[in-house]
């Protein structure tokens, strides 16, 4: 399944760019995290949140094919 990941704040450091699309064998979040942290091993160290489809969801859920986001932590004001 192609998917298409969006990097955003200080996680676009580590991967050096915005987005890009990758072909995942996985079925989960997880799965897809495990593939970001072998080819950017930083990630593992850093706090971020996961979107898809515009929503924040967990580790367990489903991948749909659709367009997932990293997200950092942010502050309000």
């Amino acid at each position: 399944m192609q998917i298409t990941i969006k990097y955003f704040g200080q996680l676009t450091e580590i991967t050096h760019i915005e987005e890009e699309t990758l072909e995942i064998s996985g079925t989960y979040i997880f799965e897809l995290l495990e593939t970001l942290y072998r080819k950017y091993n930083t990630l593992k160290t850093k706090d971020f949140q996961v979107a898809q489809n515009q929503e924040l969801v967990s580790k367990e859920t489903e991948l749909t094919g659709a367009e997932i986001a990293l997200l950092p932590p942010f502050a309000g004001g």
